[in-house]
């Protein structure tokens, strides 16, 4: 059980949360959920040790475990070794009893020594361990053939991978998780998933990733009012109780306000008069009709309205043998036909070729074989998984768009930044100051500027928060374009996609129908294990 008493934090003034007081107890699994700049991964970092609160206390099980962000601080170590450590217990008898073996000559004392380290291996279950461990990496993408690597030759989201491995193992009696689904695609999300609906201990995890929120946990703890507040039920549930409570509250109030009207009327009418022992009751009343304070909620939501000056001819793309690949063929011979106003998820592992296909599509790269036809009127706007180099650095947000459209408005471009969260002095922001989410927010300010009828989105969620991915599913839906899209967001594609595009099984499949019957067909999974 992890226990937070009175706990307050802010930072340059900014008050997180003030005087917070809850306990997570086992067998539970929270969401921590509030908008950008709320104190979610602050909070997390509290939980973990790792800050300290201005005020409060927080009591921790001896044996938690913590997703660790930096990727880079095994670099010298094998993939399977990083895992092990993830039980220090275990890892450290395992190297102490390593030292001692080297040894030429082993006295009496480290006899004795070596007994006690055994009786730690195996209390902790040493002697399964490296299984254990390559369990917990197969099962999120990370193959047998790399666990003897060092993780200086791993990618990065593989590094991030290994890492969550690391969380996971050694049975923790409390996990703490912040955004443990990026860089995963949608098969280990889904693997992942599994696994701690499993979990018996205390989990507490930060999610930008809707579904998987829904299919993991059992409460919500949700900072926003300067305030945590936890709610029974998965994040939609929580979503709706607080609405509620708001609206109720929001009715008590007005009921109140009507009431105090009435009786500060009574009161100004007759305080003169003959009644005066009724204006002194009512005087009472009023002193005891007190509206409840409601702060303003931290959330913000885009609205994202994608338009198109013009639409393209019905046949938007049509695919013939196309084929490419680098050391080896990533689709081979692929054919297809893509129809104004389809929405088309591209799904699929991580590596194996998703954004060559969007990058191949646009022409940044050449097919090794085929042809790819881009429709009648077809104008295309693309947005790359990595977006920060394509955005210069030397001007603003509001400069960027103007030099995009110089015959666009200031009211146009004031409107579209507004609309995404730039407000005020904020549109005039340097772009070298933008953060992730604010550089992705920026692009969609400017697909929504140019209005091509062709959207190539490579994970557009990348970075987002939850209201700003559901705006984007929403913005989606509504376009009246065509949409050719990579996401591991699995509710992104349950709302947008009508049409997938899978890499599984070596090849490329092409499936008319929605993400939950594509998933019916292949068992649940997309790749086979």
């Amino acid at each position: 059980m992890i226990q937070v008493q009175d706990v307050t934090k802010a930072f340059a003034g900014k008050k997180l949360f003030e005087s917070v007081s809850t306990t997570f107890p086992p067998g539970r699994r929270y969401g921590l959920t509030g908008p950008n700049g709320a104190g979610k991964s602050t909070f997390m970092q509290i939980l973990a040790g790792e800050l300290e609160p201005d005020t409060g206390v927080i009591s921790r099980p001896k044996r938690f475990s913590v997703l660790k962000q930096d990727q880079y601080a095994f670099e010298a170590r094998k993939v399977l070794d990083v895992v092990l450590m993830g039980n220090a217990a275990l890892w450290e008898a395992m190297q102490e009893k390593e030292r001692l073996l080297a040894k030429p000559d082993l006295t009496d004392e480290d006899g004795a020594r070596l007994g006690e380290l055994e009786g730690v291996i195996a209390e902790e279950d040493g002697y399964s361990a490296e299984a254990q461990a390559a369990t917990l990496l197969e099962g999120l993408g990370i193959y047998e053939s790399d666990h003897p690597r060092l993780m200086k030759e791993m990618a990065g989201g593989n590094k991030v991978r290994v890492l969550l491995a690391q969380a996971l193992f050694g049975k923790p009696t409390a996990l703490l998780l912040d955004e443990p689904t990026n860089s995963l695609d949608l098969d280990s999300i889904h693997w992942l998933e599994d696994f701690l609906l499993q979990y018996e201990g205390t989990l507490v995890v930060i999610s930008h990733d809707r579904h998987f929120l829904n299919a993991i946990c059992t409460h919500i703890a949700d900072i926003d009012y300067e305030t945590i507040i936890t709610y029974g039920g998965n994040y939609d549930e929580m979503v709706r109780a607080k609405g509620q409570v708001r609206s109720r509250i929001e009715a008590e109030n007005a009921d109140k306000m009507k009431k105090r009207a009435q009786l500060q009327e009574f009161v100004a009418r007759f305080s003169a008069g003959t009644r005066a022992s009724q204006v002194q009751s009512r005087i009472k009343q009023l002193e005891k009709l007190s509206v409840t304070d409601l702060k303003k909620s931290n959330i913000a939501r885009p609205f994202i309205k994608f338009e198109q000056k013009r639409p393209s001819g019905k046949q938007t793309l049509t695919i013939e043998g196309l084929t490419k690949g680098f050391d080896r063929a990533l689709f081979e011979g692929f054919s297809a036909l893509v129809t104004k106003g389809e929405k088309v998820a591209v799904v699929g592992r991580n590596g194996v070729g998703k954004t060559t296909l969007l990058r191949t599509l646009i022409g940044e790269l050449e097919p090794d074989a085929g042809k790819i036809t881009w429709g009648h009127e077809a104008q295309v706007g693309y947005m790359p998984q990595d977006v920060k180099p394509i955005i210069p650095t030397n001007t603003t947000c509001f400069d960027y768009l103007h030099d995009i459209d110089p015959s666009a408005g200031n009211e146009e471009i004031r409107g579209l930044l507004g609309r995404m969260l730039f407000r005020g002095d904020e549109g005039m922001k340097p772009t070298s100051a933008l953060s992730g989410g604010e550089a992705v927010r920026l692009l969609f300010c400017k697909l929504m500027l140019t209005k091509p009828n062709v959207l190539v989105l490579d994970e557009p969620t990348n970075h987002l928060d939850l209201e700003s991915i559901s705006a984007l599913g929403e913005g989606l839906v509504n376009y009246p374009g065509t949409v050719v899209f990579v996401a591991h967001d699995r509710d992104l594609i349950d709302t947008a996609a009508t049409r997938i595009l899978a890499f599984h099984h070596g090849g490329l499949e092409d499936f008319a129908g929605d993400y939950e019957t594509f998933l019916e067909k292949h068992g649940g999974f997309i790749d086979a294990r």
